[in-house]
C-alpha cells in the first residue's frame, strides 16, 4: 500500500514505499505503528525509506541462511558448500543494489518470495522422500506461516472495510482486526517451527536423538536425548 499522510507525527511526511493498514501515531506522536515485532521496529515507528532498507532486507539475509540450512542440511560434520554460499551471497547483493536503485516493494516481495518457495519445495522433498515421520512439524510450520501470508493479503486487499470496522469497535476488539500485526505472529511462528523441523533433519541425519518436547505443554523445543549404550 502506498504511504499514508493522514497523520503526521514527529518523524514528519512518510518517504517509505509502503505503509500498512494500522492507523498511524494513534498511541504516540513519535512512533507511528505502535505495536510490531523488534526486527521492524526502525521501519514502523519512522516509515522512513532508510529504516524499510532495515525492515525488508534482513528479511532477504536471514532467510537464504535457512535455505542453505536447509538445502546442506546431509553434509557431514564440519563441511561447507561453497557452491551454495557463494550462490546465496551473490542472490543477497544483488537483490541489495537492484532495490537500492528501484524502489518497487513488488521487486522485493517477488525476491522473498522465490526463497520461500525454495524452502517450501525443500520441505516437501524431504518429507516425501527421506524423513516422512517428519510430515506433521513441516505442514503445521508452512501452515501457520500460509496462514499469517493470507492475513497479509487480507490486510492489503481490504484495507479501507477493515479501518472503517475498526472505528466501530471497542479499542481492545478493533486491535484484533490488526493482521499485519498478526503476520508478524504467525510468520514469526511459523518460522521458529521451521527452525525445530530443520534441526530435526540435521539432527537425525547426524545420528543424534531428538525430540520435540513442550514447556507448560504449550511452546515446543528440541531435546536431544541421550545416546543408548549397548
Amino acid at each position: 500500500m502506498a504511504p499514508s499522510a493522514d497523520r503526521l507525527g514527529y518523524w514528519g511526511r512518510p518517504t517509505s514505499t509502503l505503509d500498512w493498514c494500522e492507523d498511524n501515531y494513534v498511541v504516540s506522536f513519535y512512533i507511528a505503528e505502535f505495536s510490531v515485532g523488534i526486527g521492524s521496529w526502525c521501519f514502523h515507528m519512522t516509515l522512513q525509506y532508510e529504516m524499510q532498507l532495515l525492515d525488508e532486507l534482513p528479511m532477504i539475509y536471514s532467510t537464504c541462511v535457512f535455505v542453505y540450512c536447509l538445502y546442506e542440511c546431509f553434509k557431514q560434520e564440519n563441511t561447507l558448500s561453497l557452491f551454495s554460499i557463494t550462490l546465496l551471497l551473490f542472490f543477497s547483493v544483488s537483490v541489495s543494489v537492484v532495490y537500492l536503485q528501484w524502489k518497487e516493494p513488488v521487486f522485493h516481495q517477488v525476491m522473498y518470495g522465490a526463497l520461500v518457495a525454495c524452502l517450501v519445495m525443500r520441505s516437501i522433498f524431504i518429507v516425501t522422500w527421506v524423513y516422512p515421520w517428519l510430515k506433521p512439524m513441516c505442514y503445521i510450520s508452512l501452515s501457520v506461516f500460509l496462514l499469517g501470508f493470507l492475513l497479509w493479503n487480507i490486510d492489503n486487499l481490504a484495507c479501507d472495510s477493515l479501518r472503517s470496522t475498526r472505528q466501530r469497535l471497542p479499542p481492545v476488539v478493533g486491535a484484533v482486526t490488526q493482521f499485519h500485526a498478526w503476520w508478524h505472529i504467525l510468520t514469526g511462528l511459523g518460522s521458529y517451527l521451521h527452525i525445530l523441523f530443520s534441526l530435526q533433519i540435521r539432527s537425525i541425519y547426524l545420528k543424534h536423538r531428538p525430540k520435540v518436547k513442550f514447556i507448560c505443554g504449550v511452546w515446543p523445543m528440541l531435546h536431544m536425548e541421550a545416546q543408548k549404550t549397548s
